[in-house]
């Protein structure tokens, strides 16, 4: 995966009007926030909206280079122990909604996934794929390319579902508990 390539759309995960409420500045000073990720790298971004714009959870907004009709500034990358509540309780439905709706580039992961060493293959990384698993996939993609995760399933024989492998990766790498980044631009 490439890396370093700025994102062009985020997904607002949370949206604080009044900024975060442990901010102590007088309200004057305050600036709406808004927590997201982004589609392509699942970065996770603090944004500031430009003034009167009121942003929905769920609501994909551009950042990228070009004029923005809704967000003035990135603040920058956010942990995820910076999440708000709201924020961690959307991120799972988002992570699945962009693998859902962007399903080939997750699908091209399995297609053209290289080993990490000598020992380890990148598609181990992901839960329930083991090494049988793995040379099964390898195989499998010798032949043709998977199309689809169903294609997937139904080609390699007890296939955990792909689907849920890499949207629970991905969920990891972004609570920071994996060495490796296979999905989540760090």
């Amino acid at each position: 995966m490439e890396r370093h390539e700025r994102e062009e759309y985020a997904t607002v995960l949370d949206f604080l009007p009044n900024g975060y409420p442990f901010d102590s500045r007088p309200s004057h000073q305050k600036t709406a926030i808004a927590q997201a990720i982004g589609k392509k790298h699942f970065v996770l971004l603090e944004l500031v909206p430009k003034k009167e714009v009121f942003l929905q959870p769920n609501e994909d907004v551009y950042i990228g280079q070009d004029k923005r009709d809704k967000i003035h500034h990135i603040n920058g990358k956010l942990q995820f122990s910076k999440l708000t509540r709201t924020a961690k309780s959307e991120l799972d439905f988002v992570v699945k909604s962009i693998v859902e709706n962007y399903e080939q580039r997750f699908v091209d992961f399995f297609n053209n996934a290289q080993p990490l060493s000598t020992r380890m293959h990148s598609i181990e990384l992901l839960p329930g794929m083991g090494k049988k698993r793995m040379w099964e996939i390898l195989d499998e993609r010798k032949v043709e390319p998977f199309k689809s995760f169903d294609d997937m399933k139904k080609r390699v024989r007890l296939m955990p579902d792909p689907k849920a492998a890499v949207i629970k990766r991905i969920m990891k790498e972004l609570e920071g508990k994996e060495k490796h980044s296979l999905f989540v631009d760090v």
